[in-house]
């Protein structure tokens, strides 16, 4: 049973792993891949595959008639802004500054969302989880030797914070009434078509190359359609700032591939953050408050 009412959680760290792989797999695009192409890629790929699955496992396509448009045109809108302004700040504010900024806002964010709009009080657990994750987070880009701070790209990458929990809260009120995969693949199907004039507007010969191809492939099918159909699954069943906070192991994910698999190096300052930022996940994921959020979701459904 415990591991049942976890396993929301379990699948939305699950996503957040997927998410982390996307700095490494850019690190071996051609130098001609422009991020914000990428991007567009991205959602493109992605948008289409999870299309692709919608059709073959049971055409729920027709439920999109019954669609509340009011929460999807954010979701689209939010899902579709959120990769330019991610990949704007980080090249403008650079990585360290622009992940941590547009990330660990997120949380924050959604948590305000859910308090304005829908009258949801947070709980101790989740503040405290909160805080610990993005001072984890903070410490663990710590180790960066030369930091830029641009006004104009902390803008953005708050913008990119507030988009993902836009998004985040939207998908879980469409959700209620839909399946978790119709509602992933309409929202990235309509977020790609608003995308698709940069498709005929930069440059895009670098899918060519067999690398740019791979991580074409890699970017929409794994870190976009698996991930967000995971994110989705797991978002059904607990709170969105929960999920939005326990997608702070994206960065804990890109952290370790980079020393691993790029060869980057992290300071003990960066190893303690990434040991308060997994501690803070444990905290949100624990028994008792993996047994209250499904609880009190089902009394909602009944």
């Amino acid at each position: 049973m415990l591991m049942k009412e976890r396993m929301p959680f379990l699948l939305v760290i699950g996503a957040a792993i997927l998410w982390g792989t996307t700095g490494t797999a850019q690190t071996f695009a051609p130098e001609t891949a422009h991020p914000v192409a990428v991007g567009a890629i991205r959602l493109a790929v992605g948008g289409g595959t999870l299309l692709l699955l919608l059709l073959v496992f049971g055409w729920e396509i027709r439920l999109w008639k019954g669609i509340a448009w009011r929460q999807a045109l954010p979701a689209m809108i939010s899902m579709a802004c959120y990769q330019p302004l991610f990949f704007s700040a980080v090249t403008m504010t650079g990585v360290a500054v622009g992940t941590v900024t547009a990330i660990g806002s997120a949380p924050v964010l959604a948590g305000l969302l859910e308090l304005v709009i829908y009258r949801k009080r947070q709980t101790m657990r989740w503040g405290i989880a909160t805080l610990m994750a993005v001072a984890g987070c903070l410490l663990l880009f710590a180790n960066t030797g030369t930091v830029t701070v641009r006004p104009v790209g902390v803008l953005l990458a708050l913008g990119a914070g507030l988009s993902f929990a836009i998004y985040s809260l939207a998908s879980k009120q469409l959700m209620e009434t839909h399946s978790a995969l119709s509602i992933t693949a309409l929202v990235f199907m309509g977020s790609a078509l608003l995308l698709a004039p940069l498709l005929f507007i930069m440059d895009m010969t670098w899918l060519k190359e067999w690398q740019g191809a791979l991580v074409g492939l890699h970017l929409g099918v794994a870190a976009t359609s698996a991930a967000y159909l995971l994110f989705s699954l797991g978002l059904r069943r607990i709170r969105s700032s929960t999920a939005v906070t326990l997608s702070l192991a994206e960065p804990l994910t890109a952290a370790m591939l980079g020393v691993f698999l790029v060869g980057e190096t992290l300071t003990g300052l960066s190893w303690l953050g990434m040991l308060i930022l997994l501690s803070g996940m444990v905290v949100l994921t624990s028994e008792g408050e993996a047994i209250r959020q499904n609880g009190k979701l089902k009394e909602n459904e009944s």
